[in-house]
């Protein structure tokens, strides 16, 4: 199976787009990925139909027992994360700043605190017309992304090990969920746009996954809204021997594509072209 990914250094750059028409475009057998845990939205392009769900534990809280506690406050003290509240002589757990730790329970010297499973978001494995998905939706506050992440990817694998591909729709930005989406994986389609912002997000993006040892290509979308920025993306790239796989133009018809809950690629619009000459493009290079 091999892993693909499609990541992007900052929001709006039209990876889910992108990721959206290569699952229609591509013929092989493929598990579908959204690692985007904190805005999952690959769903509304492929209109899923959900099979299963599940709720994903992530760190353990501490719980104080107020009939242990002998309040002395050596757990207020030690907690970097502020997460011990107190009312007079009584202790509680702000859950929602505990990062599980276990410093406290460590410390406490009247055992008055344990750990107990915390609930931090959902799974949901669903139906496509492409192949099944797996996404999820971190809870309100919650942290311990990166971890839902990993729990995807695992999922998406063990339920489908006999898939040609596995197509990752990545998170943006550089971060702990990135890190976690592209670990692992074999490719990476970085897909930037012309903005000064687009391309320092880009050369950022870049050095993470080179740490990470992914393969890297390259893809300008709305490149003609800036021709100038989109090349010195390119030869940015040229520096860095990263192949520009395409570019994408402008194209009022991936809003409507979104608005109606499909991939671009269903239209023949100049967009859908390029995403089609794109996934040709890479689909030759991976098999």
């Amino acid at each position: 199976m091999i892993r693909l990914a499609v990541v992007s250094g900052k929001g709006g750059t039209g990876k889910t787009v992108v990721t959206g028409g290569i699952a229609h475009c591509c013929t092989r057998s493929m598990v579908l990925v959204d690692c985007d845990v904190d805005a999952s939205n690959l769903e509304l392009i492929l209109s899923p139909h959900i099979i299963d769900r599940w709720d994903f534990y992530g760190m353990d809280v501490a719980i104080i027992d107020p009939d242990v506690c002998s309040s002395c406050g050596i757990c207020s003290g030690v907690c970097r994360f502020g997460a011990i509240a107190t009312n007079g002589e009584v202790f509680s757990v702000r859950t929602s700043k505990c990062e599980g730790c276990r410093v406290c329970k460590l410390t406490c010297p009247a055992g008055a605190i344990t750990m107990q499973p915390r609930v931090c978001g959902e799974i949901f494995y669903s139906g496509t017309r492409y192949g099944n998905l797996v996404h999820a939706r971190l809870a309100p506050g919650a942290s311990n992304s990166g971890l839902l992440v990993a729990e995807v990817k695992k999922t998406a694998f063990k339920r489908n090990p006999d898939c040609d591909l596995m197509l990752i729709d990545g998170p943006p930005g550089t971060g702990c969920p990135l890190i976690s989406t592209v670990s692992g994986t074999d490719v990476v389609i970085a897909v930037t746009e012309p903005s000064r912002s687009g391309l320092h997000d880009l050369e950022r993006l870049v050095r993470v996954c080179r740490t990470l040892r992914a393969g890297i290509y390259a893809v300008i979308n709305k490149w003609d809204l800036n021709p100038d920025i989109s090349d010195m993306i390119r030869q940015y790239c040229r520096r860095e021997e990263i192949p520009v796989v395409g570019t994408i133009p402008y194209d009022e018809c991936v809003m409507a594509a979104v608005r109606n809950g499909q991939p671009v690629t269903m239209s023949g619009s100049p967009a859908a072209q390029a995403i089609h000459a794109i996934w040709d493009d890479i689909s030759m290079r991976l098999w």
